[in-house]
């Protein structure tokens, strides 16, 4: 056929003078859709002999059609008698001749725009053909490969210009669409490295077109492995999959990546690593055995935050627990390593519980023979279950077995017992910490206490405490503190068998490391052992004991010792082992010695304003009453003065008594260092301000230290002027009003009748209808010997008649 005059420079089929300067071959009318406008992909020929594009004129018989209009010719306007389309064969094939000559020619003179120093406007027209003509046909991809323009393309991303780099990720793209040795050719050399650069890096265009790019070549699966090995690829596109402030179509293209990186496993993992566990689940759940093995091992070696503890243990536990109870020995391994790791936080523990993950785990511990697991995986069994134990369920309602037994059943605790006295260190301090798990709470800790005692286990729990591995020691040192309060005297008794046992728990207190965790649980075991026991405080005072103590607790007081939280619980440790001395100074002139050479009222009563420690107040103020019960005896009378001196009725608060020195209460030479006197230091006035105070068990034993100055044998009246002194007799009646215990309640009462014995006093509170009340409350419901007391402060206050009593006559109490 003949073609026509020419018309315009086109680009995809549409006229466009913006190539002139390619100066390729011109386009010839023909080769135009009268219709479109648009160069012939499927020339068709009517009958009129006009030639047009097929999709084009088979839309204007539709409309024509449709708008009930004569078929004619869209160009000579005769009218038709067929439709019939006939396929020119001869002007496609020219059609096609040409534009592969047009192609060639644009490609190749692109190709000299790109290997030359092209202005920035030349390099991007260059580009922006490239894009056209590899989407035309897969075809014109292959020519683009052929001319090399590829590492062309490569090169300018790494060029100066931001419109540069940006439409060389574009034309990357549309290059490598579906041809995969486009694909590998890009991603030779360190393309993939350059182009993960613009993922972090990039302008958001820049960004958004390398993150096409990468999801374009990971649909090649032999690039995959590629393209996870770049460091840091996988981290930055996992990041933008979850990034909340990215471009949308970079956050898609970014996940679709990393699904196409799923079908390599070392991708998988390296997701894994970075926080998407999801890949590694399905393969774990769905995968071939081999790769499950491999991928459950990999959990075992992940870090994993608390939270995604708890997304694997919900997605994967019961499959990791059902593959350790069947899988072969291998699979089990594997399973108990991942398990390991998973049961480390409480909430991901209890999921795996549910599971069933005790059963067998007990099972694995506790079977000899040819089945038995490895000495090494015992240790991992017992990790975790030392793991689930510290998650604080409620292991006396989960089953074992068939015949219901649990954790604390006598025959299981037994067993733990047995395995630890026969196992390495690493699992006897696994062992060790699941019973000191179980004997954390006070529902389970019982059951555990009588099994220790009826396995006799006392003895070789105690010797623990000098094992030489510091985590076995201190497993054991915390278990023995926990159990202390249920057996302290059992515990007593193996210590006096063995006095190196317990020096060895003072070392560990003296530590000067900072305050450990191993030494506050070690100051509660030593002073959870019973008071009165004065063989082991003679033995403590021998080895210096109480020296090294009194020196921490003055060092924390001081705030010069840091252990966070630690500290409390180790300081109340410490003041609760100072204040055996205190329990066994009677007629003991070595001990009295000893609490004289320590000043221990001043040490006590500075300990008694540690507000927010209510322990230490408690203990300090108990210390302080006994040390204060001793002061009678203590006391230094002096001898009587000259005959013809006579005393007022109340010798200690007249002038003489002040200079002398006399003791207003013993009525003899007092201190607070040799007698434990109360009255110096503002003692009582301390022990006044804790009456008020919200923890009942405060208030009880402040008062009863206070009611140490109303004892008999003591000078009562001037004890009550003390207390008068030091505006202590309201909050004593209002403890008594208070009525918060019982037993605060008994001891109220006591010092109440005995401050109405002053008439004064009895006189002003008789009107007070709230202490009558309190009275006549506990003279109503209180014990045999509240009501007898509570009688006899009635009269003080003349509530009763004194020549009427219920009661049977007694001396005074």
């Amino acid at each position: 056929m003949q073609c026509r005059g020419v018309m315009a420079d086109v680009q995809d089929g549409h006229y466009d003078s913006s190539t002139d300067s390619l100066r390729v071959e011109p386009i010839y009318e023909s080769f135009l859709c009268p219709l479109t406008k648009q160069i012939m992909r499927d020339p068709v020929t009517l009958e009129s002999g006009a030639t047009f594009e097929r999709e084009a004129i088979l839309k204007w018989f539709q409309e024509s059609d449709s708008s009930g209009r004569s078929l004619i010719c869209p160009i000579t306007r005769k009218e038709l008698s067929s439709t019939e389309l006939n396929p020119s064969i001869a002007l496609r094939n020219t059609i096609d001749e040409w534009m592969h000559r047009n192609e060639a020619a644009k490609l190749d003179v692109a190709r000299k725009s790109l290997t030359s120093e092209n202005s920035e406007h030349d390099t991007l027209q260059a580009l922006e053909y490239v894009v056209e003509i590899c989407q035309r046909s897969r075809s014109s991809r292959h020519v683009v490969r052929k001319l090399g323009l590829i590492s062309l393309i490569s090169e300018l991303l790494k060029n100066s210009s931001t419109k540069v780099r940006q439409k060389s990720l574009e034309s990357l793209c549309f290059v490598a669409k579906d041809d995969n040795d486009n694909k590998d050719e890009i991603a030779a050399g360190d393309n993939i490295r350059t182009i993960v650069k613009f993922l972090s890096h990039g302008h958001v265009q820049e960004k958004e077109q390398a993150a096409s790019l990468l999801y374009e070549l990971s649909q090649y699966k032999p690039l995959s492995e590629k393209i996870g090995s770049v460091p840091g690829a996988i981290l930055i596109l996992v990041g933008l999959s979850s990034s909340k402030i990215e471009n949308l179509l970079t956050v898609d293209r970014a996940d679709k990546t990393l699904v196409n990186l799923e079908s390599c496993e070392k991708n998988v993992r390296q997701m894994a690593e970075n926080g998407r566990l999801q890949p590694l689940l399905r393969l774990l759940l769905e995968g071939s055995a081999d790769t499950q093995l491999s991928m459950a091992a990999y959990v075992g070696e992940l870090v994993l935050t608390n939270e995604v503890k708890v997304f694997v243990a919900q997605t994967a536990g019961s499959a990791l627990v059902n593959i350790m109870k069947s899988g072969n020995r291998e699979a089990r391994e594997a399973a108990l390593k991942a398990l390991n790791q998973i049961s480390s936080y409480d909430v991901s523990a209890k999921i795996l519980i549910e599971a069933g993950i005790l059963p067998p785990l007990i099972a694995d511990l506790f079977t000899v023979g040819s089945n038995q697991l490895p000495m090494r995986l015992k240790k991992v069994s017992a990790t975790i279950l030392a793991n689930v134990v510290a998650s604080g369920a409620n292991f006396q309602s989960i089953p074992l077995d068939h015949n219901r037994q649990t954790l604390v059943s006598e025959e299981i605790v037994h067993n733990l017992l047995h395995l630890i006295s026969n196992t390495g260190p690493a699992t006897e301090c696994k062992l060790l910490q699941v019973l000191v798990g179980l004997t954390s709470s006070s529902t389970t800790v019982q059951g555990i206490v009588d099994a220790i005692k009826s396995s006799g286990a006392t003895v070789s729990l105690i010797q623990f405490i000098e094992a030489p591995q510091r985590e076995v020691r201190m497993a054991s040192i915390k278990l023995l503190n926990n159990i202390s309060p249920c057996m302290g005297q059992e515990l007593a008794e193996a210590f006096r068998g063995n006095f190196s046992q317990l020096s060895s728990l003072i070392r560990v207190i003296a530590d000067n490391n900072g305050i450990s965790e191993e030494q506050a649980p070690a100051a509660g075991l030593v002073a959870d052992l019973p008071l009165q026991d004065s063989v082991l405080t003679r033995r403590l005072v021998e080895d210096g004991a109480f020296t090294t103590i009194i020196s921490k607790v003055i060092m924390i007081r001081q705030g010069e010792s840091r252990g966070g939280r630690f500290v409390n619980p180790f300081l109340e440790g410490l003041v609760r082992i100072v204040s055996r001395i205190t329990f066994i100074l009677e007629d003991d002139p070595d001990i009295i010695a000893v609490a004289r050479e320590y000043n221990l009222t001043a040490l006590f009563s500075d300990l008694l304003q540690m507000n927010g420690l209510d322990t230490v107040q408690i203990v300090s103020a108990t210390a302080l009453g006994n040390l204060s019960g001793q002061s009678k005896h203590l006391t230094k009378i002096l001898p009587p003065p000259n005959g013809g001196l006579c005393f007022s009725i109340f010798p200690c608060l007249s002038q003489k008594s002040v200079e002398t020195g006399v003791c207003r209460v013993h009525h003899g030479i007092c201190s607070s260092r040799e007698s434990f006197c109360l009255l110096e230091g503002k003692v009582v006035e301390k022990l006044v301000a804790c009456l008020d105070h919200n923890n009942e068990k405060v208030v009880e034993a402040s008062l009863t230290a206070l009611s140490t100055l109303l004892d008999d044998g003591l000078d009562i009246d001037q004890g009550v002027m003390v207390l008068c002194d030091a505006e202590g007799v309201k909050p004593i009646l209002d403890v008594l009003c208070e009525n918060r215990t019982e037993a605060l309640r008994q001891r109220a009462v006591w010092a109440v009748e005995r401050i109405l014995r002053t008439d004064e006093i009895a006189y002003e509170i008789s009107g007070n209808q709230n202490v009558s009340t309190a009275l006549v409350e506990a003279f109503r419901h209180g014990d045999f010997r509240t009501r007898q007391i509570a009688e006899r402060a009635l009269k003080h206050v003349d509530k009763l008649p004194n020549f009427s009593g219920i009661f049977s006559k007694i001396g005074a109490q």
